[in-house]
């Protein structure tokens, strides 16, 4: 059970809500709301809000706490676990809505809230999960749950709940868990503040460019984007940032050798020998991380987030990643050196250096396969991606999505669509934020403002959020999306489905919440369809003349599939192998310089020359400030997954309904009501094969 933060669910204690509810009519973020099917009251809720709500939440979560806690009735599930599970509903919908709003629509303000309601919801977390009457309770109900009656559901509820509180510090006692709450305090801080500097860091950078010379090579998509960007900073000629959107395309297209390295640099020392360096942040956190692994009775860090895992230990996850690192990097270093000859061949005489790669890589690419994102983007226009990706869910699950506007939104670029099965069921609200903006950080991922559940015999479906960071439209084109951005959709739009699919009667049991190697499973598997002849051919038209887009185009884009497949294996490996590297370790102390460090820990997956003074993990939000912290080998883990999963719709057919079904049955929708191992057997009828992956991008 997940107890931060007070995603645990509440129903109002009586007495609490009598003394609370004067404070609470006035405040949009603790009032039912007057919306279709409640959804957050955007058009109401001002900065202003938002520290009261959590105060005044925090004072009703604690009421439903102590009348747990007092209850003088023997524990069963439902005067305990369930009470539980639904204590802290206010606080639950107020901290979910401020934290999403603090990744895609920040301020100054915002985060100043975050620094000081951190330490509170900390405290607030430690005081049930260290609430030693709490936790007899549980943990009697836990003792006694195979001999109550309880239905499967209720089983894992109890004991995923007493497990929840195990591994949090329930069984410490004095000063041990004094420690215990200082280290999830500071942890929290420490985490927030590592976010906002690298929100910072991405912003504060920017290449302004006045000479026209200097645009040699990019496309007129690019140069377009450029433009406005300055325009909107009110200053002459162009302006490229550190967004994905602008970066990636710079990189590579540009001629500039001189400007390449410029952003390069800039790109990967974000955060650091800067105001917003990271690198202490990271030191005490991977610190703290240590300490409280050990305070729990782990050796590591890693040995303590992996027991929930599928992978189960480091030693499995240092073996994976060491096995598919040794079949995949000669591949790897084969495609660089054909980059590198490539390069060679058009007059480069310098060695290939990291910030050379992907402009030289997409010359090759060009050349080899006659296409790149130049010829594509026209084809692959925001709006009708969107629809096809609508109609793909339509085809595989049946589901219809159509635009409410009179739901409000948090910013004007966001759309709602209401989610509905064919026979007019409400499944899901669908928010989706696609464009760039100094107050989002970068990236692209998928959240929920609600999660499916049933209280009181009323279910209440999920509100689901998908944020991205796309080409913007231009005064002369819509969005037009690059190859990357569309799979990069796809991708969110699973981990959407899995949050929209739920099925179940309590919310921490439900849609994502899953182990973490297992997450990844619903989002990779779309990816899929980017590369499918079939899908491609349902949607994609030029934006401009309407004409479909070419056979001969598409038959590029699937040959293409597996370009430079070894170098980003191996690429995102290398961000695992990174991550194990400071959360397996048993003495943090060692570590006096990061870049050094993280330099050493790479080393075997290295395929360019390294670079001195440069460091991804001063920046690596992922797993310093968001959940992905011994844990981001998961993609790769997920992605053997989806590779044999995949394989049985490419047997029966990409669009075969009853194999979809069968993964909306068993993947889709069960959530974590069993163990993530037996729900992938049940969708495939064995285990993965871990082939298949090497399979898929031809190296076997």
């Amino acid at each position: 059970m997940k107890i931060t933060f007070g995603t645990a669910l509440a129903v109002l204690a009586l007495l609490m809500f009598n003394s609370c509810i004067n404070n609470m009519t006035d405040n949009p973020l603790l009032t039912q709301s007057p919306n279709p099917h409640q959804a957050p009251q955007f058009d109401k809720i001002g900065s202003e809000h938002y520290k009261p709500a959590f105060e005044q939440a925090i004072a009703i979560g604690k009421a439903q706490i102590d009348s747990i806690v007092n209850n003088p009735a023997e524990p069963d599930f439902d005067n305990t676990i369930l009470k539980l599970e639904l204590a802290g509903k206010e606080l639950g919908n107020v901290s979910t809505i401020f934290f999403n709003i603090n990744s895609a629509n920040t301020n100054d303000t915002i985060q100043q809230i975050a620094l000081e309601v951190s330490p509170m919801l900390s405290e607030y977390s430690n005081d049930i999960i260290l609430n030693q009457k709490l936790f007899q309770r549980v943990k009697q109900v836990y003792e006694n749950r195979m001999q109550s009656g309880l239905n499967a559901e209720q089983l894992r509820l109890t004991e995923e709940t007493y497990r929840g509180f195990a591994r949090n510090g329930a069984n410490l006692e004095g000063e041990a868990r004094d420690q215990f709450r200082e280290i999830n305090k500071e942890l929290s801080r420490l985490s927030l503040q590592f976010g906002q500097n690298v929100l910072a860091a991405t912003n504060k950078y920017f290449l302004h460019v006045t000479d026209s010379a200097q645009l040699a090579g990019l496309p007129p998509f690019v140069v377009d984007a450029a433009a406005s960007e300055a325009k909107e900073r009110t200053l002459e000629g162009w302006v490229f940032t550190l967004q994905a959107p602008s970066y990636g395309p710079f990189m590579q297209y540009s001629d500039n050798r001189t400007l390449r390295e410029k952003m390069w640099r800039a790109y990967n020392g974000k955060s650091l020998n800067d105001e917003y360096d990271n690198r202490e942040n990271i030191k005490s956190i991977v610190t703290l991380r240590r300490q409280k692994a050990a305070l729990l009775g782990y050796p590591t860090h890693a040995a303590y987030v992996l027991e929930e895992n599928m992978a189960k230990d480091a030693a499995t996850v240092n073996t994976f990643l060491g096995d598919l690192l040794a079949k995949t990097l000669p591949y790897a270093k084969k495609e660089v050196q054909e980059i590198q000859e490539y390069s060679a061949g058009k007059g480069n005489n310098d060695p290939l250096m990291p910030w050379d790669f992907n402009y030289w890589s997409e010359k090759y690419k060009n050349e080899k396969y006659a296409f790149n994102d130049e010829l594509l983007k026209p084809y692959f226009r925001l709006e009708n991606v969107e629809k096809a990706i609508f109609s793909l869910a339509d085809t595989l699950f049946g589901l219809q999505f159509t635009p409410n506007p009179s739901i409000p939104v948090y910013h004007p670029d966001v759309k709602v669509y209401e989610v509905t099965e064919k026979g007019g069921r409400f499944l899901s609200l669908l928010y989706v934020d696609y464009f760039p903006r100094a107050s989002k950080r970068g990236g692209a991922w998928m959240t929920s403002y609600r999660e499916q559940h049933i209280v009181d015999g009323v279910e209440k479906r999920p509100f689901v959020s998908l944020v991205l960071n796309f080409t913007k439209p231009t005064q002369t084109s819509p969005s037009l999306l690059t190859f990357y951005e569309v799979t990069t959709l796809l991708h969110e739009f699973g981990h959407a489905l899995h949050g929209m699919l739920a099925e179940g009667s309590y919310s921490t049991l439900t849609g994502t919440n899953v182990v973490r190697d297992f997450v990844e499973l619903p989002s990779q598997i779309m990816e899929n369809w980017a590369t499918e002849k079939e899908f491609l051919k349902s949607f994609a038209t030029h934006y401009q003349t309407g004409e479909a887009i070419p056979d001969e185009l598409i038959d590029k884009i699937v040959n293409a599939r597996n370009y430079l497949g070894g170098y980003q294996n191996v690429r995102q490996l290398s961000f695992g192998i990174n991550d194990m590297a400071w959360h397996n370790l048993q003495d943090p102390s060692i570590v006096q310089d990061v870049v050094k460090f993280e330099t050493e820990a790479i080393k075997p997956a290295q395929v360019l020359p390294t670079v001195d003074s440069v460091a991804i993990s001063p920046s690596f939000s992922h797993i310093f400030a968001g959940g992905y912290s011994a844990g981001y080998y998961s993609y790769k883990w997920a992605e053997v997954l989806e590779a044999d999963a995949f394989s049985l719709f490419k047997e029966k057919g990409i669009f075969n309904r009853e194999v979809a079904q069968s993964f909306k049955e068993n993947i889709l929708s069960k959530g974590n009501l069993q163990d993530a191992a037996e729900l992938y057997r049940n969708f495939r009828g064995r285990d993965p094969r871990p082939d298949a992956l090497l399979e898929k991008f031809g190296m076997k």
